[in-house]
């Protein structure tokens, strides 16, 4: 059975080398009114509006799609879409306005569509943003199935920015808990139940719940409670965990330690997995999110605002940031050096 992502086909590393080799062909830059600005590497790209700044994130559902086709159940893929884009908008500050989608499938059939469209249209109205205009390509020759992916516009004042320069030893970690897998590590999810035997119609062990109904739970939705949170709480720091796991956090800031003391707990769906292939902790918090989403870094004269700001969603601070360097998670030993 397999024991890590890269075994089961996506190697962490070797994809940011492949992210490299892609962008160090991307020299060219527009000047003027919409020229690049702000962080490189962070979770969404800025260009220059003047007062503020405008921002750009893409991202797909994955290979969760699987698990829908299997399921034949694509009505909440469209919110895990939507969610994975303005998540990450969400990290710079900034608010998402409007969406643009892309379902690229194999055949003719308005079922697949209109289902996918219902799930779009369900986490637009979560995160309060606009589908402007998409695609629908039929490819019966590049696709088997379907593909489906968006685009996120957004918008930040230039004076409220949160890009983590201002990140500082000292700081709290708060942690706001996922809605389970979200859509990252499904490659490694899917190929250790196959390998056990396990369909998706089995029960997760200590869950009343299906592994398909379970791995089909949509991304949970930041937006609303993120900008709210924002608004009133200085925050120095803001990280979508999506795959990579805690290395998310390397791109808030270099310099420092992330040092992850409480994590949350992770749901029933993670243990099992863990359990089923033997996998060490290392590989399960650099591969899923751990039962922890999203994160929210701040002075600490400001985190118990920060934590009753998110008490629905029931955050809590889960660590602080100290001199070194990385990512620690001190409880299991694991520590995480950037790429």
């Amino acid at each position: 059975m397999v024991r890590t992502y890269a075994e089961a086909g996506v190697n962490i590393d070797a994809k940011s080398a492949q992210v490299q080799a892609l962008v160090k062909q991307l020299k060219f830059r527009r000047q003027g009114i919409g020229r690049p600005w702000g962080p490189k590497g962070h979770f969404a790209g800025l260009v220059d509006m003047g007062r503020y700044a405008l921002g750009l994130t893409t991202d797909s559902v994955g290979t969760k799609l699987f698990i829908a086709n299997e399921m034949r159940k694509w009505d909440t893929v469209g919110i895990d879409c939507i969610a994975a884009n303005v998540n990450d908008m969400l990290c710079l500050g900034a608010e998402p306005i409007a969406f643009v989608d892309y379902v690229a499938i194999d055949t003719h059939d308005p079922e697949l569509p209109r289902q996918v469209g219902l799930g779009l249209d369900k986490g637009a109205r979560e995160a309060n943003v606009t589908i402007v205009g998409g695609e629908v390509a039929v490819l019966p020759e590049l696709v088997n199935g379907f593909d489906l992916a968006g685009t996120c516009f957004g918008v930040v004042d230039k004076k409220k920015l949160i890009d983590g320069r201002s990140i500082r030893p000292g700081h709290r970690i708060v942690g706001v808990p996922s809605s389970g897998m979200h859509c990252n590590g499904y490659t490694l999810a899917r190929r250790v139940l196959r390998d056990a035997a396990i369909t998706v119609m089995d029960p997760v062990p200590k869950s009343d719940r299906p592994w398909g109904e379970t791995l089909l739970t949509p991304t949970r939705i930041y937006v609303r409670p993120i900008l709210e949170t924002i608004r009133r709480t200085p925050a120095s720091g803001l990280a979508n965990i999506t795959g990579g796991g805690l290395r998310n956090l390397f791109r808030l800031k270099s310099g420092v330690e992330f040092r992850i003391t409480d994590p949350l707990p992770p749901q029933p769906e993670f243990l099992a997995l863990q359990d089923l292939a033997k996998i060490e902790d290392r590989e399960m918090f650099q591969t899923f999110n751990m039962g922890m989403g999203f994160a929210v870094i701040a002075p600490a004269k400001f985190v118990d605002k920060v934590v009753d700001s998110l008490k629905k969603l029931r955050a809590r601070v889960v660590g602080e940031v100290a001199r070194g360097e990385g990512v620690l998670l001190a409880d299991r030993n694991v520590r995480y050096k950037e790429y």
